[in-house]
C-alpha cells in the first residue's frame, strides 16, 4: 500500500473538498471553453494523479457520454474515490509507467501533477497512451489570492502546537514534491518540445468568496468547511499526541466564521485560484 501523499503531503479531505469547490458546475463554462472537447463523442478520458477523485467526478457530470478512467499511486485516495464516486473507473497506478496500451485514450488530463514529475516521463507517457489526434490537457495552479477573515487568523494554540514540533527534514523535497516547476511560458514550450501540436493556453479564475451573493448558502458554507478540514488535517498529519488544544481552537474559529456568515455579518474573506490550462494534440 502506498499512502505517502495522503499521510505526509495532503490529506483526503483537504484535496477532495478544495477540488470539489474548484470544479463545481458553476465554473464549468470556463473549463468547457479551455478543454474544447466534443460532447457528442464517446470519449475515453484518462485522469492522471486523480487524488480522491473530485475532478473525475465532475468530468463524469460534464461529459456524460465519456468513459472516465482515473489513476493515482496513493492507495488511500483510490480507496476513498471507489467508495464515494460512481461512474468512474479508479485504478492505482504510476504516471511515469501508465498501465495502458499505446493509443488507448482520446483525452488525458491532469491537475497539479506536472510539477512533481520529470518532464520526459510526464509528457511521454501521455503521448504514448493517446490515440493519434488525442488531446492532452494539463492543469497547473498559478499564483492566486488568499485573504482570510480576521477570525480565521492562526490562534495562539495553533502557533504553540506548531512551535512545539521538532524540526524535521524538508518533507516536500523528501517526497519529490514540486521538483519540476515551470513558468507560464515554459509549460507550453515543454509540451511542444515533447511532440504535441496545436498547443494553446488559457486560465480559469475560480473566486471563492463566501459572502458573495452569487453563491448559495450551501456553497458558501462548503467554502468555510473546506478551510476547516484543511487546517485540521494539517495538524493531524503531524502525528503528535499534543494536538487537542490546536484542534479545539481550529473548530472554535471556524464555528465563529459560520456564525458570522449565518448572521449576515460579512467578512469578505476570499480565496481566488488561478488555473492555467495547457492543451495540445498528439501529432
Amino acid at each position: 500500500m502506498n499512502n505517502i501523499w495522503s499521510d505526509h503531503v495532503q490529506g483526503i479531505m483537504t484535496l477532495y473538498l478544495s477540488r470539489k469547490l474548484r470544479f463545481d458546475d458553476i465554473f464549468f463554462t470556463q473549463y468547457e471553453k479551455l478543454f474544447n472537447l466534443d460532447h457528442n463523442r464517446d470519449l475515453k478520458i484518462l485522469e492522471i494523479g486523480c487524488g480522491p477523485g473530485a475532478l473525475a467526478k465532475s468530468l463524469h457530470r460534464w461529459y456524460p457520454k465519456a468513459q472516465i478512467t482515473a489513476i493515482d499511486r496513493d492507495s488511500i485516495f483510490i480507496s476513498f474515490a471507489r467508495d464515494n464516486i460512481s461512474g468512474v473507473r479508479f485504478l492505482e497506478g504510476d504516471a511515469t509507467h501508465l498501465p495502458f496500451e499505446n493509443d488507448s485514450f482520446d483525452v488525458t488530463i491532469s491537475n497539479t501533477v506536472q510539477e512533481h514529475i520529470e518532464p520526459s516521463a510526464f509528457w511521454g507517457e501521455q503521448r504514448r497512451v493517446l490515440k493519434p489526434g488525442g488531446v492532452c490537457l494539463c492543469l497547473s495552479a498559478r499564483k492566486g489570492i488568499h485573504c482570510p477573515a480576521p477570525c480565521l487568523e492562526m490562534t495562539n494554540e495553533e502557533k504553540e502546537f506548531w512551535d512545539s514540533l521538532p524540526q524535521s527534514e524538508d518533507e516536500l523535497k523528501k517526497y519529490n514534491v514540486c521538483q519540476f516547476p515551470m513558468s507560464e511560458a515554459e509549460l507550453p514550450a515543454s509540451m511542444e518540445s515533447h511532440g504535441f501540436i496545436d498547443v494553446t493556453t488559457g486560465f480559469a479564475i475560480i473566486d471563492l468568496t463566501p459572502d458573495a451573493t452569487k453563491y448559495s448558502d450551501k456553497m458558501a458554507e462548503a467554502m468555510i468547511e473546506a478551510g476547516r478540514q484543511s487546517s485540521l488535517e494539517a495538524i493531524r498529519s503531524a502525528h503528535s499526541d499534543h494536538a487537542e488544544k490546536a484542534i479545539s481552537a481550529v473548530n472554535d474559529k471556524y464555528e465563529e466564521r459560520l456564525r458570522l456568515y449565518r448572521s449576515g455579518i460579512k467578512q469578505w474573506d476570499t480565496s481566488v485560484s488561478v488555473t492555467m490550462v495547457i492543451r495540445g494534440t498528439k501529432g
